[in-house]
């Protein structure tokens, strides 16, 4: 085994080998741009060396510079990660050259799997299913146009070197593929510096399954199970999990034996990924192989019992594989959630900012549940617009899909970030989605199910009467506190009212309470309309002020509720509703009805920029009338072209930002007449 290891990455994941690394013995470098100079990943290692300026071309994908700091500290190997060079056959042959192990497959393995038409055109030779497509390299967007009617709208256009869903874009008309094509090319120059696109046909109410293989330079190769990784945003992945509960014992080992079929094919040779589209009837289809470690490892690992990163280390060694493939037994059911910087409501865009607060749940093993966070970052850390918006990855495991969900929802209440706009509340309400919870998924998962966008729920039946309580409970803690207080003057003790109101958002809720600091607490509400009934909730928390999550139980089950203060108040966040609670006297109440409210000014003329970002082009000009779904401009932010379309017909009045412009969260880009 090596006895020094660089990792050739930054964020989570370069954390994630280090822990393997530090379990091994291994001691580990870290590289870092100036961006991530005091990045969590340069704490953990045992030596740091800075390789650039934040742009990852002059940094993370800088061959030269990660080859030479593995040789100036000594490494004997080098782990790529995933994403950045990871799948690169010249860095691969680059390490090889000066005498460093690269963490991974073999280089013919990697540029005969890494090109998704030449890995398509292998897999059709080795009798893997595939999905019909043009697999030769398209040199403008007219001749795109002509393939894509040839097969048969939709089409899929996608970068030959791509991954993580950059470069890739759904058509659905000529216009479209017009589109399509120009900004696929140009989101692959930027993030693979290589902008070949290709097309084939896209699978209507898919399911994106993948299977984890594993081989040694033995010519051993194994296959650990399937991944269900359905549920995407902008082809991207949000949510995975293993077992899959729609695929079946005699699919998952037809799908098992091709991908190892295919591995063996190119003598594969480490941890890799055989992804396949699969229909409504478990008709599969290949579509890509990832020649490097998944994001979404850690819920194979759970329920495998195995280290992927151990097992990479040990091939890159020479070892032979430890298992056989009759020794590989999927225990349980594990999930995923990554953990975005990006806007839910505002389309999932891009958000950035500093981690003022990041405060994970409980984690580790009780009662046969395990949780786990792997993450890259810490409290005062920073979020940076140069890399991709990721930010941790929270992972369940319990015997029972349903009990990893449960736990999971539990775990993401319990999850305080704050400091930029985050995807939590959007991976909470999901957790209580039905459809979810029984398994129905495809890749159109979350369009269907939020046609409209994500808006946060509103608070109604159990979820409202739980903040209501803790809204509350907070009060009355904090009224039971003053009270408590030494020194107070002498005269009339303070009498607080029996009766309060909470206002929850725009409703308002009468209650009273019981209890005080050193026991359990009962609200009751209700019994205001006719024929409603008083109800009484119980509350046991060891909750104190200050503490960003009240956790405890509400009526004897376990609740999370993140608490943050705001004026006369608390926001309050519990399974993905947002919502200002107040509590107030009736007197309280009558004036605050007599204070006026702040309107939000009109910005329905502007064209403003969603998030912090880099304007890539401009397509209109001033003067210019334009109609609804007409392209304006493309922003690029976190790795990824985003093209700002117009709502509504309008003229263009004033042109007020040009290519190259980095601008702020709600810059003005356009001015309408």
């Amino acid at each position: 085994m090596f006895s020094k290891l660089l990792i050739a990455n930054r964020g989570e994941i370069a954390c994630r080998i280090m822990r393997t690394a530090r379990r091994l013995g291994i001691k580990t470098v870290a590289v870092y741009s100036d961006a991530d100079r005091d990045a969590l990943h340069v704490d953990m290692a045992d030596e740091a060396l800075p390789i650039g300026p934040a742009q990852a071309a002059q940094s993370y994908l800088d061959i030269a510079k990660i080859v030479a700091a593995a040789r100036d500290t000594g490494a004997e190997a080098v782990h790529p990660g995933y994403g950045f060079l990871s799948e690169n056959p010249s860095f691969a042959q680059a390490l090889d050259d000066a005498g460093i192990v690269f963490v991974g497959p073999n280089i013919k393995a990697i540029e005969a799997m890494g090109d998704k038409i030449e890995s398509k055109k292998l897999a059709a030779k080795a009798k893997v299913s595939t999905v019909p497509g043009h697999l030769g390299v398209i040199k403008d967007a007219k001749e795109a146009m002509k393939i894509a009617e040839e097969i048969g709208y939709p089409v899929m256009i996608k970068a030959s070197a791509g991954g993580g869903g950059k470069g890739m874009r759904i058509a659905y008309s000529r216009k479209e593929v017009e589109e399509g094509f120009a900004s696929s090319k140009s989101e692959a120059r930027s993030s693979f510096g290589d902008d070949r696109v290709f097309i084939e046909k896209y699978v209507e109410e898919p399911r994106h399954i993948e299977i984890q293989v594993l081989g040694d330079k033995h010519g051993n190769v194994i296959h650990l199970g399937e991944r269900e990784c359905s549920i995407q945003r902008r082809n991207q992945k949000v949510i995975e999990e293993a077992p899959s509960p729609f695929i079946d014992a005699k699919t998952r080992a037809a799908m098992g034996a091709q991908a190892v079929s295919l591995a063996k094919a190119v003598g594969y040779d480490s941890a890799g990924t055989v992804e396949f589209i699969v229909d409504k009837d478990r008709n599969f289809y290949f579509l890509e192989m990832n020649t490097r470690l998944q994001v979404e490892h850690p819920v194979t690992e759970l329920v495998t019992g195995l280290d992927l990163v151990e097992e990479m280390l040990k091939v890159a060694a020479g070892e032979k594989l430890s298992i056989k493939q009759k020794d590989v037994k999927l225990t349980g059911s594990a999930i995923e959630t990554r953990i975005y910087a990006e806007d839910p409501t505002r389309n999932f865009l891009p958000s950035t900012g500093r981690l003022v607060r990041y405060k994970p749940p409980r984690l580790g093993t009780e009662d046969g549940i395990t949780t786990r966070l792997d993450s890259g970052v810490e409290e005062g850390g920073e979020i940076s617009v140069y890399y991709d918006p990721m930010i941790a990855k929270l992972i369940t495991h319990a015997p029972k899909r349903l009990t990893a969900i449960e736990h999971l929802g539990n775990a993401l209440d319990a999850f305080a970030i704050d400091g930029f706009r985050h995807n939590i509340p959007f991976l909470a309400v999901l957790m209580r989605n039905e459809r979810w919870r029984e398994g129905r998924l495809s890749t159109m998962f979350i369009p269907e199910e939020f046609p409209e966008g994500f808006k946060p729920p509103t608070p109604q039946g159990d979820v409202r009467d739980v903040l209501v309580a803790v809204a509350a409970s907070i009060d009355h803690l904090s009224n039971q506190r003053r009270r408590a207080i030494t020194q107070q003057m002498h005269g009339e003790p303070v009498r607080f009212a029996e009766t309060r109101i909470v206002e929850l958002g725009e409703e308002r809720v009468r209650i009273t309470m019981e209890g005080g600091l050193d026991g359990p607490l009962t609200v009751m509400l209700g019994g205001e309309r006719a024929g409603e009934k008083k109800r009484k909730i119980n509350l046991a928390t060891d909750w104190w002020f200050g503490t960003p999550v009240f956790e405890g139980t509400v009526n004897s089950k376990p609740v999370a509720v993140q608490v943050r203060p705001i004026l006369n108040g608390y926001h309050l966040t519990y399974q993905g509703v947002e919502v200002a609670t107040r509590v107030f006297t009736d007197r309280e109440t009558e004036l605050m009805a007599k204070m006026p409210v702040k309107m939000r000014p009109d910005t329905s003329k502007f064209l403003l920029c969603p998030m912090p970002g880099l304007v890539v082009s401009l397509n209109v000009s001033e003067g210019q009338e334009v109609a609804a779904g007409d392209a304006l401009c493309v922003v690029e932010a976190m790795k990824m072209e985003n093209v700002l379309k117009a709502e509504r017909d309008a003229k263009v009045a004033k042109v007020l930002a040009k290519p190259g412009d980095s601008l702020n969260v709600d810059a003005v880009i356009l001015e309408f007449a």
